[in-house]
């Protein structure tokens, strides 16, 4: 078994040769996590896994095939490869696939300064039961709290490392802390559930466990006595906690992939306005301390910043070097993957532009009408963005709220929706996603 991932990716790149690979990519990930669980003040469950997981894409001419395993010893990296060559003989040609010329690659990069990796020693499972016991203490404080769903404890520590046969060698080290609390309010039918938690890449920086178990519990706590709210046409305030969706379906539907199949409700609409004149969403791949930031993407390309919408105008599309030659463009560096298949293109850190009015401002805009806190299924028709989810939080009435709501519909077209959004400014900076409180007027409710 090869001493180091570097080793790994470089005897995986040879073992690809002698098979008989034109080109190969390959990935290897060594990894460690740490999770409890606690309920009822005691603990529930601990679970600890340690691995690698290695990856390896072979082309030969126009012809591509990724395989995976977890075993990294010598003799299966030889058989792996030799597996690989012997499925890309078999598979379609493909005239986009390749990897990158060598002057695209990533050159000098200053992986320390994105802060992926926290020094600080891995937390002791004792640690991490003593914060599960804490939230879950915390929500049963709150007055309306009958028990806690679950309280848990994580922490995640990986190393990864990619090779290409064009020459790219790079790796970096991720770390992950989170907490989490699930609080259940009230008794029999009339039980509501919500939660709140955090997660942060230094361990230092997460929100206290005292915090987040009272914030769980009072948000369960407020949904006591909800209700079906009117049917009709009425402003919709979408809370912080998932309006990120609503500039996800934009994403999604910019993805390169989306665009090349013609299944994108964008499709066609680069150049033209997606959003109110005043926003833009800017990608930010180099954020310190924030999980999607990487210096290279999944093919080896340099990262960058870019606006995908610049002042409501559409600018561009989220690319692979596969996608974009399928479009005639250029790699926006945006290449994804994991070790059991081949690149795809995925966005890296997203914020739209926030507003100056905070979430009560909008709410007493909004005079009377839904705020969503929680919303379940999606019904989104890709090639032309009708909107429909099952959705439940507050009713607004007189710019007030007034009571909680749950067992609604709220349904739209999403590119109209999103043309007419109004941002509030309470957008959570520290996440890969940084997307205000939103509101939509005149969406459709179905209720009683």
């Amino acid at each position: 078994m090869p001493d180091t991932l570097h080793d790994l990716t470089d005897a995986l790149l040879d073992a690809a040769r002698r098979a008989g690979a034109d080109a190969a990519d390959a990935l290897a990930v060594r990894g460690a996590s740490l999770s409890i669980d606690v309920r009822a003040g005691t603990l529930e469950q601990a679970e600890r896994s340690e691995g690698v997981d290695i990856g390896l894409r072979v082309l030969i001419g126009q012809r591509q095939a990724n395989v995976s395993a977890s075993d990294t010893r010598s003799e299966t990296l030889t058989a792996l490869a030799e597996r690989a060559v012997a499925m890309a003989r078999e598979a379609p040609e493909d005239p986009d696939i390749g990897l990158a010329a060598a002057e695209q690659l990533a050159k000098g990069w200053d992986i320390d300064a994105l802060e992926l990796s926290d020094p600080a020693p891995e937390p002791s499972p004792a640690e991490l039961q003593r914060d599960a016991e804490e939230a879950e203490a915390a929500a049963l404080a709150v007055k309306g709290v009958s028990q806690v769903q679950a309280a848990s404890a994580a922490y995640s520590h990986r190393q990864i490392h990619m090779a290409a046969s064009n020459g790219f060698s790079g790796g970096y080290a991720r770390t992950d802390r989170g907490l989490s609390c699930v609080a259940i309010a009230g008794t029999g039918a009339g039980m509501e559930r919500d939660h709140d938690g955090d997660s942060r890449i230094f361990g230092a920086d997460l929100r206290s466990a005292r915090e987040i178990g009272q914030r769980a519990g009072e948000r369960a706590a407020e949904r006591l006595d909800a209700r079906k709210p009117p049917t009709g046409a009425y402003p919709v305030l979408f809370d912080e906690r998932v309006s990120s969706s609503l500039i996800g379906h934009l994403l999604a539907a910019a993805n390169g992939l989306s665009i090349a199949r013609g299944s994108s409700w964008l499709l066609g609409k680069l150049g033209e306005q997606v959003l109110p004149p005043e926003l833009s969403i800017t990608e930010d791949p180099h954020r310190t301390r924030v999980a999607a930031s990487r210096p290279f993407d999944a093919e080896g390309l340099p990262t960058r910043a870019r606006r995908i919408v610049e002042d409501g105008i559409l600018t561009g599309w989220t690319l692979d070097l596969a996608t974009a030659r399928k479009l005639g463009m250029t790699s926006t560096g945006n290449a994804k993957r994991g070790t059991s298949s081949p690149p795809s293109p995925g966005v890296w850190n997203t914020a739209l532009t926030q507003g100056a009015a905070s979430r009560d401002d909008l709410i007493a805009q909004m005079g009377t009408g839904l705020l969503v806190t929680s919303m379940i299924g999606a019904t989104i028709n890709p090639n032309t963005g009708d909107y429909s989810r099952g959705a439940s939080g507050f009713w607004v009435e007189k710019g007030e709220i007034s009571h909680p709501v749950n067992e609604c519909t709220i349904a739209g077209s999403l590119p109209e929706m999103l043309r007419r959004i109004i941002p509030a400014n309470d957008a959570r900076t520290h996440l890969s996603r940084v997307v205000p409180s939103l509101l939509v007027e005149g969406m459709t409710l179905a209720g009683n």
